[in-house]
């Protein structure tokens, strides 16, 4: 990918003497007497790199964390698996995120353009201390599973803040997810309680829940309570799930608490249990420790994006997706959560526009996707709404390609700092991220992460710049999970991160180091093509087709060829075009030629069809691998995992593919 050498946007001396990262810096440089207050940024990473000991407890410091540290930080700290960080350490997750009692916004929430809301910081912890009561009077304790299958509501917010008060485990999933799908995840970790919805609203319809919540409290043995949460079901009749009961019932015995039992526990005390797309199997459980969560969030939210106190700060995600979890830590940075459930694509797209302009948003979350559609459908925001409160723009979920860096500072906000931004489930937040008091570069994600050693190492283990390779992170850090849901030994978290290189995590990511120390990611290592052994990553081919004002969105694969061949693939590459538009001979030489002029011949597709939609998880990201396995004629493990599972009936017994 090219990118341009001149930044496209860098903050003002103003702006960066401002920032939570500067003040973080000059504290650090003090507390350590080191030379820190007027570095760069690569030496500032390079301190947090190579005194991970005085990082670490400088982000505890700044951060204000409330329980004990102790006075180790880091034992073993080579070890990858194996380190053990802040081992002295006792805290309790949800105290950290609800320090604050006034009556400031706490939540903020809009369910499309028909339900508003809002908590003060008084009333959130009113109903955590409810929520948390009525947990313990009925057996719940710390190590204990509780699970959520809500959309993006405050009582989300508050049934995950009441279990980590008392120390049980809490996890979640949206209820846009079938019954095998809730019960492939909570299955495997047999939560005590689930708290449920009796509906939700999509795109101006209301979906009814309760037939599935039903299924699902009748599928799970370990259930001894479903609670039921009203929202789009309008008081329906929950007699049919087992165990059910309204939610106002089961805190009614509970509505003069007030007070919370903050449960302090060890640094690596279970938090929350996350789940891999399971688009390959029945999703893996990765479990995450609430100190390591607490820590870097706290880093990523203060440090990375600029997040200070009464900021408002949003994120277009779902209870299904990690940058859930991500938005909701930024409690403990006195920030107040905008959530959203539903389509963001109420009123042609702008409902999140009204929402930044009406509740004085100042970092807006979202994903790539979402850029990509409303770029495609030529959507101004700067030239229909004000967004003056705006400082930050995120994106994730798959890599924005460099013309949506440059529809973003065209048509939603000049100012801005725009972070792409790359992690994942698997360590529930990111390695490369934004940097506030940096230059903004054409089409790369801004740095590596405080903290997080990362890099690209070729096939041999090596470590490159300049040129593409595998994801690497060569140094322990306090986010790694503590394993996966009963995999004793360890066997299948080591296969995942560690079998590749020795001691070194490989993420899965294909990407490459830029001359400024930025990150380009081109895809999942696993969904790279090879024609003729050569590595490509996806997003090189998706950059170029989806330009053309044809083309919606698009997938590639790469095909055994000839069949019955594994020692080399062709590429085939599926359109999905602007409604009524047909892929005809010249449409199909305009996207090979497009391809061919801004890459090399290698990534031209052997073949181009045409389908009317492409599979996606719950979460909005494409999956490749599913789409190569229907055309090689292999099962698709687990459908449950996808969105749409019947798109991928587009891809199957394609007679073009046979020739």
């Amino acid at each position: 990918m090219n990118t341009t050498t001149a930044p496209i946007w860098q903050p003002s001396a103003q702006c960066i003497a401002g920032t939570r990262l500067t003040a973080f810096t000059k504290a650090a440089a003090k507390r350590w007497n080191r030379r820190l207050a007027s570095a760069d940024y690569l030496t500032l990473h390079a301190w947090s790199i190579d005194h991970p000991e005085e990082f670490w407890a400088s982000v505890w410091e700044f951060g204000e964390v409330r329980g004990e540290m102790g006075s180790t930080i880091v034992v073993n700290r080579e070890k990858m698996p194996g380190a053990k960080w802040f081992p002295q350490a006792r805290l309790n997750f949800a105290e950290n995120l609800l320090r604050r009692r006034d009556d400031g916004d706490a939540l903020v929430f809009w369910g499309e353009d028909r339900v508003r809301g809002r908590a003060s910081h008084a009333d959130l912890y009113r109903a955590v201390a409810q929520t948390a009561a009525a947990l313990r009077a009925m057996g719940v304790v710390k190590g204990d599973r509780v699970a959520a299958y809500l959309p993006n509501l405050p009582a989300a917010v508050v049934a995950m803040l009441a279990t980590a008060s008392i120390g049980a485990i809490f996890s979640s999933a949206s209820p846009d997810f079938g019954v095998q799908g809730v019960v492939d995840r909570f299955g495997q970790i047999e939560p005590k309680v689930l708290f449920a919805c009796d509906g939700y609203f999509y795109n101006g319809k209301t979906i009814d829940c309760l037939g599935k919540v039903a299924d699902i409290a009748a599928r799970m043995p370990s259930l001894e309570r479903v609670v039921v949460v009203p929202y789009a079901g309008g008081g329906g009749d929950i007699s049919a799930v087992k165990h059910g009961v309204a939610l106002a019932d089961f805190l009614a015995p509970f509505a003069g608490e007030r007070d919370i039992r903050f449960e302090r526990l060890p640094f690596d005390h279970p938090l929350y249990i996350m789940y891999s797309s399971g688009t390959t199997g029945v999703p893996k459980c990765i479990v995450h420790c609430a100190g390591g969560v607490l820590l870097q969030h706290i880093k990523e939210h203060q440090l990375q994006s600029d997040v200070r106190a009464n900021d408002r700060l949003f994120y277009f995600t779902t209870c299904g997706w990690m940058m859930w979890n991500w938005l909701v830590s930024a409690l403990a940075s006195g920030a107040t959560l905008l959530l959203y459930d539903g389509s963001p694509f109420v009123g042609r797209g702008n409902i999140l526009f009204d929402y930044a302009d009406a509740e004085g948003m100042t970092h807006l979350g979202t994903s790539a996707k979402f850029i990509d559609a409303i770029a495609k459908i030529e959507l101004k925001p700067c030239q229909t709404h004000k967004l003056e409160h705006v400082r930050a723009v995120f994106s994730t979920g798959s890599p924005l390609v460099a013309e949506g860096f440059d529809y973003v500072y065209a048509n939603i906000k000049q100012n801005v700092q725009l972070a792409s931004v790359s992690g994942g489930t698997d360590i529930i937040s990111c390695f490369v991220i934004g940097n506030p008091n940096g230059p903004v570069y054409r089409g790369e994600i801004q740095c590596a992460g405080l903290g997080m050693a990362v890099g690209v190492f070729d096939d041999a283990g090596r470590p490159v710049r300049g040129e593409k390779g595998e994801l690497v992170c060569t140094r322990s850090f306090p986010v790694m999970p503590i394993g996966f849901w009963k995999d004793e030994g360890g066997a299948k978290y080591h296969a995942a991160y560690f079998e590749r290189f020795d001691n070194i995590w490989c993420h899965g990511d294909f990407a490459e180091i830029t001359a400024h120390g930025g990150f380009i990611i081109y895809g999942r290592s696993d969904a790279t093509l090879n024609p003729g052994g050569v590595r490509i990553g996806t997003a090189e081919i998706y950059r170029q087709v989806e330009k053309l004002p044809e083309v919606v969105e698009s997938i590639v694969i790469g095909q055994d060829w000839p069949p019955g061949n594994s020692g080399d693939v062709r590429v085939v590459l599926f359109v999905k075009l602007r409604e009524a538009l047909v892929l005809d001979d010249a449409l199909e030489k305009r996207i090979k030629q497009v391809i061919k002029d801004n890459t090399t011949p290698r990534h031209v597709p052997a073949k181009i069809l045409q389908v009317a939609d492409i599979p996606r998880t719950k979460s909005g990201k494409i999956v490749e691998l599913a789409v190569r396995n229907v055309v090689h004629g292999a099962a698709v493990k687990n459908v449950e995992a996808l969105a749409n599972p019947e798109a991928l009936e587009h891809f199957r017994d394609r007679a073009e593919l046979q020739r």
